[in-house]
């Protein structure tokens, strides 16, 4: 994963923006409407965080979105691939912090955080080692600390036609939500929820306000799952 990551950097924007060409939407849309879910979901659950980290950050296109969302927390990105980090230094400077890891296990000092945003990042990890994963995260949330995982719909007919003409994608095992929220539970999170997001493309964005009341219904070209560390 780590090779593959490496070589795309640099041409990730162009296979991303030729990808969601049928949403009508600008690469830029989709890593501000998720950093705004965060805020939304961080603000639902009580909490102000002080330190959010981007796992699996790639080139850093959610670093403004997310420095826009939470101005005063220190932002970390994680990453597999350093040519990655390295892009995302440059275009964003000091805005965050920038760690490697090894796929595996999480750097033993990188610390607790309020918030852990990730963002169809687990498409391209192995599924059988989702849960010990989810697990390490679970461990570097404060107590009081939520994750909000997005992925992908394999529901969603333009989300698969997205993901097969993606090259960086190409290896990519897509996960319904109800299968991620139950690796979730299995990697000790008490109460894992799911929204489905994305009902609508570019055209026909003046029902966006729709949405909220349709985040249940399994449709959505995305979903997210939020949790906290410790049950409410």
């Amino acid at each position: 994963m780590t090779a593959e990551f490496d070589s795309i950097a640099t041409s990730y924007e162009d296979q991303h923006r030729a990808s969601i060409r049928l949403s009508g939407e600008e690469t830029g849309f989709f890593a501000r409407y998720k950093a705004r879910d965060a805020r939304r979901l961080a603000d639902a659950h009580g909490i102000a965080p002080a330190s959010v980290l981007d796992f699996g950050s790639g080139i850093g296109n959610a670093i403004g979105p997310l420095r826009a969302c939470f101005p005063q927390a220190r932002l970390t990105c994680l990453d597999v691939s350093e040519v990655s980090l390295a892009l995302a230094h440059r275009r964003h400077g000091d805005a965050a912090a920038y760690r490697h890891y090894d796929g595996t296990a999480l750097p033993g000092d990188l610390g607790r955080f309020d918030l852990i945003f990730t963002a169809c990042v687990f498409h391209h990890i192995p599924p059988e080692a989702h849960v010990a994963l989810l697990a390490q995260l679970r461990e570097r949330l404060t107590d009081r600390g939520l994750i909000v995982l997005f992925e992908h719909n394999p529901l969603n007919p333009l989300t698969r036609h997205a993901v097969n003409t993606c090259p960086f994608d190409a290896n990519a095992v897509l996960i319904r939500a109800g299968t991620m929220r139950a690796r979730f539970r299995d990697a000790g999170f008490a109460a894992p929820r799911v929204e489905y997001r994305l009902f609508f493309p570019g055209f026909l964005a003046r029902l966006r306000p729709l949405e909220p009341w349709l985040a249940a219904v399994p449709l959505g070209a995305q979903y997210l799952v939020t949790a906290s560390r410790c049950a409410s």
